[in-house]
């Protein structure tokens, strides 16, 4: 497949705490879009039963939302990275910070076994916007809050979702494509 020609996964994962060796995905939010229209193909997320909830930091928990009942339904990491991989067959990995993100989603492909499909480039929107930076005045913060703000685009709620993660880097992103 042309490069030009495949879609964009962008993706936002939700995690127990910040280093991907100690703490695991809790929820993994995916927006895929066409790269040449940025239209959406396909939404979806889906919620990862964690194993290891006494390694979480309790601020990240809170800040993705976690409790019990919610994740009840939720399913294994590997059923998780199997839906992923073939949802994103051939795409090109997009997020606001895609080495958080990838660093995730990267464990846990080497620790399900499941086989990565994604094209190997990631875009990263941080770096996407710094590259705009001139055009873009008075911005001097690239996250994803700053982005949406500067765009006027209603900023993620608390608690952080994984499928609103996402839809807000495709909203900054169409912004930053219309440039």
């Amino acid at each position: 497949m042309e490069f030009l020609k495949r879609p964009l996964a962008i993706t936002d994962v939700e995690t127990t705490g910040f280093d991907a060796d100690i703490h695991e995905i809790i929820e993994i939010g995916l927006v895929l879009v066409d790269q040449q229209t940025l239209k959406i193909k396909d939404e979806w997320h889906i919620k990862v039963k964690p194993r290891h909830l006494r390694t979480a930091a309790e601020k990240a928990l809170k800040v993705a939302g976690y409790n019990k009942l919610d994740w009840l339904h939720a399913v294994t990491l590997k059923e998780a990275i199997e839906i992923y991989s073939k949802k994103t067959k051939n795409a090109i990995f997009v997020a606001q910070n895609s080495f958080f993100d990838w660093s995730f989603l990267s464990q846990a492909f080497k620790e399900t076994g499941v086989e990565d499909h994604l094209d190997y480039h990631r875009v990263d929107l941080f770096t996407l916007g710094w590259a705009k930076a001139y055009e873009l005045k008075g911005l001097k913060k690239f996250t994803l809050k700053e982005m949406c703000e500067y765009f006027e685009i209603e900023p993620e709620p608390m608690p952080h979702r994984a499928p609103n993660g996402a839809k807000k880097v495709y909203e900054v992103l169409k912004k930053l494509q219309n440039l």
